[in-house]
């Protein structure tokens, strides 16, 4: 069991155990020794972050500990999450890292990895990085005089991002009359993703793009779809996009600011890419989380989907073993394995309005293409993650709620790989039901291992 990392690297508040810049230090010299391999040429390693306050502290500190062991540290500053991973494959560096908590508030931080291929670390190697620092196997490791490492800004690492991201639009098409409300939640797109979207010919109404280091996620961004909705109206714009803080989910709302979630994006280009005979296998890739509604609209398309634990590495790693390339998830992360190694909001949304622009219809008849199941979700914040159905009335209760939904819905229970939450989602036919068994599962979950 990894102790360390959880399902999207390791995460924690800033400046407590394991986000500590000691911490931070390690983890550099470690993924430093494995990623250093063989050859004789310097190795490097790209490290980017998103606009935390604590991001300085933590990137310093991983720099010291990269060099610590002869490896070059390339310095990007604030890029979005898959802007780092496609740096670290375009330049051939060795590896890279992202310093964000993504769409978790400011006083939290992370530290992640991508391999030199692009693609994030599987389990067997994060485990030998923990076993490493758990062994202190490599402390008397010190290369000195001119094997110790530098660092070196890259100062053009935005510019090579944003010629990419434009580059995977039809170039036989612009975004020219389109007005495009856009929230970056104050984090690490806050300067690419309007460039992207105005050399593209789209007016852009920027929000989120003032960051502060401490307002990130701070009631914008994809976690607060109201923001957009109700500047689409002010605005009269044709569609909304919000990223989150290190942009590599989004979430859109249509001209009349109805939310539209990763879901029905996915639905809208999973069947575009079936007419254009695109998607392979004629099969998406989704995570337990996605709603009914999906499975559907997928099926009256002739596709067909492949589900998933939640979260978006374990999207990736059933799109690499079976041969597919678009998958992804309720939340907004979604990968077009043809572009880019993960998922990335900013090309997600380009790939949504060239469909748009393909068949000359507005987002809200696109939407039409998938009609949702009622689902509900409620987060309860715990003290220990227990097995659930380990204590009797929990399981009893789940049991009998599963029992009155049928085959017309579902229970899925399970905990947050980032947080203390045990998160509850019903889905089913009568909303108000479903909320209510929702709320009362909680309850009981409260009443035995609730946050005290």
């Amino acid at each position: 069991m990894k102790k360390l990392f959880g399902t999207d690297g390791v995460r924690g508040v800033a400046n407590v155990h394991p986000m500590t810049a000691e911490m931070a230090m390690q983890l550099g010299r470690a993924a430093a020794y494995i990623f250093k391999g063989g050859g004789k040429h310097r190795h490097r390693i790209v490290i980017g972050k998103d606009t935390r306050l604590s991001g300085y502290m933590l990137e310093n500190a991983l720099v010291a500990g990269i060099c610590s062991m002869g490896v070059d540290v390339l310095q990007v500053g604030p890029l979005p999450t898959p802007g780092i991973a496609n740096i670290t494959k375009s330049m051939r560096a060795d590896a890279g890292v992202v310093i964000s908590a993504s769409h978790n508030a400011f006083q939290d931080n992370g530290i992640k990895f991508f391999s030199a291929d692009g693609f994030k670390l599987p389990d067997e190697v994060e485990l030998k990085i923990e076993k490493l620092i758990e062994t202190n196997k490599i402390s008397a490791l010190r290369p000195t005089a001119t094997e110790v490492g530098k660092a070196y800004r890259i100062e053009d690492a935005a510019g090579r991002y944003i010629v990419y991201l434009k580059n995977t639009f039809p170039h036989e098409m612009d975004l020219s009359g389109l007005k495009i409300v856009l929230d970056c939640a104050n984090g690490a797109a806050y300067k690419v993703a309007p460039a992207v979207f105005e050399e593209l010919g789209a007016e852009v109404i920027p929000y989120g793009v003032k960051p502060n280091g401490t307002n990130i996620n701070a009631g914008c961004g994809s976690t607060c779809p109201s923001v957009i909705s109700e500047a689409v109206k002010l605005h009269r714009a044709d569609i909304g996009i919000a990223l989150d803080g290190d942009a590599d989910r989004v979430i859109v709302c249509d001209e009349f600011g109805n939310e539209v979630d990763g879901d029905h994006i996915m639905a809208i280009c999973a069947s575009d890419m079936l007419k254009r005979k695109l998607l392979k296998k004629k099969t998406l890739v989704a995570t337990v989380m996605s709603n009914m509604g999906l499975d559907i609209a997928l099926r009256k398309c002739g596709g067909k989907i492949v589900k998933t634990d939640v979260g978006d590495r374990y999207v990736v790693e059933t799109m690499r073993k079976g041969g597919y390339n678009l998958g992804g998830e309720q939340s907004g992360h979604m990968i077009f394995l043809d572009y880019n190694t993960t998922g990335d909001g900013i090309l997600s949304a380009l790939q949504l309005l060239a469909v748009m622009r393909r068949e000359e219809k507005t987002l809200a008849e696109l939407a039409e293409i998938m009609i949702p199941l009622p689902q509900v979700l409620c987060n309860t914040r715990v003290r220990e993650k227990v097995d659930i159905y380990s204590i009797a009335d929990v399981a009893a209760k789940i049991k009998n709620v599963e029992e009155k939904l049928g085959e017309e819905g579902r229970v899925l229970i399970r905990y947050s790989g980032t947080e203390p939450l045990l998160r509850v989602m019903l889905e089913g036919q009568d909303k108000y039901e479903i909320t209510t068994w929702a709320n009362e599962i909680c309850d009981l979950v409260k009443k035995h291992i609730g946050e005290k």
